[in-house]
């Protein structure tokens, strides 16, 4: 299923998530223009789960030195799909989330999720020696914290029909169930795979992006809803 938008409007512009969707569109252009330099280029700013683990037993190695790569991996992108269908989700599901939190907030909230779906990946798969880049597990955190303000919403979405798509509305919650459904079984099936620690997308990753937008859209909630704009009753 494609989502082509919600039927949530947002009553602010939403500026952190236009910022973000730039940010990620401006280095995917740059990582087009390297050439041959990419792959040394992905390696050294992409989530490379070994180096991480490594670097934890080696006492010369800061903690900025490990941890950086795990935020600027979530605004690489490995191609064109890649990219397109993460900014999507972005542009579609961010708007509302945004406003519910407020800029900054959400900033903030953006890269604490890709922060935990990273370090869940790496925690499943902690040889693979396959750089892990993109913004899904970011994303995934915003569709988490959706589920959870918007439970009412509905997506208008491009559905596949036998050999035809067609445009139906769909409850939020059940296309991002089914969507959650479609990464845990994938992750299932790659964890019980022989390819999984060198080969493969960061299912997990997904999965613990979405678990952490719920669980920190949760504490965001608790701690801040004094100070929104609007009142949590969705």
């Amino acid at each position: 299923m494609i989502p082509l938008r919600d039927t949530i409007p947002s009553d602010s512009r939403p500026i952190a998530t236009i910022g973000l969707i730039a940010v990620n569109l401006v280095l995917f252009f740059y990582e087009l223009s390297l050439g041959r330099e990419l792959d040394i280029f992905i390696m050294q700013y992409g989530a490379v789960p070994i180096k991480f683990i490594r670097a934890g037993y080696v006492d010369d190695v800061s903690w900025v030195s490990r941890f950086f790569p795990l935020f600027t991996s979530m605004f690489l992108h490995g191609g064109w799909i890649h990219v397109l269908g993460n900014m999507l989700y972005l542009w579609i599901f961010g708007d509302n989330v945004e406003d519910r939190l407020g800029h900054g907030r959400f900033v903030v909230f953006y890269l604490l999720c890709g922060l935990a779906a990273a370090l869940t990946q790496i925690y499943l798969s902690p040889s693979s020696r396959i750089p892990m880049v993109g913004a899904s597990g970011a994303v995934a955190g915003v569709l988490g914290a959706y589920l959870l303000f918007f439970p009412s919403s509905r997506v208008l979405a491009l559905v596949p029909i036998v050999f035809f798509l067609q445009v139906a509305e769909i409850p939020a919650f059940i296309f991002l169930l089914f969507w959650f459904f479609i990464q845990f079984l994938s992750g299932a099936a790659a964890i019980n795979s022989s390819q999984y620690m060198t080969v493969g997308v960061a299912w997990w990753a997904h999965i613990g992006g979405i678990v952490s937008g719920m669980a920190l859209g949760s504490l965001f909630r608790l701690i801040f809803s004094k100070r929104m704009r609007h009142v949590w009753s969705e």
